[in-house]
């Protein structure tokens, strides 16, 4: 779910997950590393719900089109 509804949690829905993502991105970082990043934070209870890779990619896309994010020469990604 991209926003947050009525009975969805902030942190089970891609737009939760793409604050996440923006506050991890403080040195460019590959995808790989950051899901990586998500499973630790998640399994530790540092983010209190679960998503999937999938998941991880469509918070990227959004952001990516939202101007947030870029990728760089080596396909690390940056803000």
């Amino acid at each position: 779910m991209l926003m947050p509804a009525k009975h969805v949690k902030l942190s089970e829905s891609l737009l939760g997950l793409s604050g996440f993502v923006l506050t991890r991105l403080n040195k460019p970082k590959t995808i790989d590393l950051l899901w990586r990043e998500f499973k630790a934070a998640s399994e530790s209870n540092e983010y209190p719900a679960y998503h999937s890779f999938e998941n991880l990619i469509l918070a990227i896309d959004f952001l990516y089109l939202l101007g947030s994010v870029k990728v760089n020469n080596v396909g690390e990604l940056h803000k």
